[in-house]
């Protein structure tokens, strides 16, 4: 074997068990509804913040795991 590299059967594979899956709109994520065990959604850079915060509730609807949640999220401020 040449070069160094982690074995076959774990990767690809995040810390929490799951393989990432990367979503660009919601209905990426219907595509997660029967393998919400097996894999986790990860937004794309290029989302806006609004697409985000619909594929972020959605996901939460469906019970599927987002890896970058709180990416390019900010909370907004009442004054």
């Amino acid at each position: 074997k040449i070069g160094f590299g982690s074995k076959k059967k774990p990767r690809h594979i995040l810390p929490n068990g799951l393989r990432k899956f990367r979503v660009y709109n919601v209905a990426d994520l219907e595509l997660l509804l029967m393998h919400n065990r097996k894999y986790s959604a990860e937004i794309a850079h290029n989302v806006s913040t609004r697409k985000r915060a619909a594929i972020i509730a959605r996901a939460e609807q469906l019970n599927v795991s987002v890896s970058n949640r709180n990416a390019k999220l900010r909370e907004e401020e009442d004054e």
